[in-house]
């Protein structure tokens, strides 16, 4: 028996995965009729039908279910080979980062850069994993945050973090009023001593609060908490600055805790010579030494005679929960 096209098992796979011929058909940029040709050519060659097909979509059959589990390993140890040789393009760039901070920080800046660059076709990506370079070659960076120790990348730092308690304006009336620092434990405050809130209470003093209201695995579930008047959180401004700006949110002291988790570029090798890179990193900078700039004018329009900056030390930091 003379061997199957190679692509009309790559259309089997496709369907096969995605459960749906017209999906499958558009992901290989073929027409429906195209796809379910091919599929029956194989199913003729192999003697033995490998789908039932559906109202809702194809399925496979026994037998199809044995071919995708033989073949499968096969086409995608082809296409890992391959990507390397993929042709890429310096006008189309393509970002991950997480939607919290392409919502709170990137995006409203983002105009700026489209109208500097109106010929480069930005995408954005917007995951809580950490993209992995090697099996994802269509992906050019990233923006993360953390303490920049990621090996075998290209690490330019952009800025760090910078903390301090807020609340929803309903909150502060509710409590009658901003507190004062000793006060701040008969709040209700969201999370826990495990968190910064130790370093807050080490470096401004203050009575521990005996409980916590709640406690969040992530920082922006805590911030929308905080916006819907649950408690105070010891926000990231690079994420409730829009929300303090807009009224949602209210710092409830002028003292801030700087702290080494920042928020970075990151970029494989293979992306140092993209020119679209190359644009966007000079402007992303340019952006990240503004918003530092506007960070200590709000901090000197405050009247802070204490900025209250504190580096604090990796052991400690590690207890933050991301």
């Amino acid at each position: 028996m003379n061997r199957p096209p190679l692509h009309a098992l790559l259309g089997f796979a496709t369907a096969a995965r995605l459960g749906n011929l017209t999906r499958a058909a558009e992901t290989m940029n073929l027409t429906v009729s195209a796809l379910s040709h091919q599929i029956r050519t194989l199913e003729d060659r192999l003697g033995r039908r490998l789908f039932e097909r559906g109202p809702r979509g194809v399925r496979l059959t026994p037998d199809g279910d044995r071919l995708l589990s033989v073949v499968a390993p096969h086409l995608d140890a082809l296409d890992h080979a391959l990507r390397p040789y993929s042709p890429r393009r310096n006008d189309v760039l393509t970002l991950s980062l997480m939607a919290s901070m392409a919502s709170s920080w990137l995006v409203p800046r983002l105009g700026g850069f489209v109208a500097r660059h109106p010929q480069l076709e930005l995408n954005l990506f917007s995951t809580s994993a950490l993209v992995d370079f090697d099996r994802e070659p269509g992906i050019d960076a990233a923006m993360r945050g953390g303490y920049g120790r990621w090996p075998g990348l290209v690490i330019e730092h952009l800025f760090d973090e910078t903390l301090v308690p807020v609340a929803s304006p309903a909150l502060v009336e509710r409590m009658g009023g901003l507190p004062a620092q000793e006060d701040l434990h008969r709040w209700p405050l969201l999370g826990d001593l495990s968190t910064y809130w130790q370093d807050w209470f080490d470096r401004y003093g203050g009575k521990r609060p005996n409980r916590f209201v709640a406690h969040f695995d992530d920082s922006e579930t805590m911030h929308r908490a905080a916006v819907e008047g649950l408690g105070v959180a010891l926000g990231r401004l690079a994420r409730t600055r829009l929300l303090i700006q807009n009224g949602q949110l209210i710092p409830l002291s002028q003292g801030r805790l700087k702290i080494d988790w920042g928020h970075y570029l990151v970029y494989p090798e293979r992306s140092v010579d993209h020119a679209g890179l190359e644009a966007f990193r000079s402007w992303l900078h340019e952006q990240a030494r503004d918003y530092v700039a506007a960070m200590d004018s709000d901090l000197a329009q405050r009247g802070a005679a204490d900025p209250g900056t504190l580096a604090i030390a990796p052991a400690k930091a590690a207890r933050k929960r991301r």
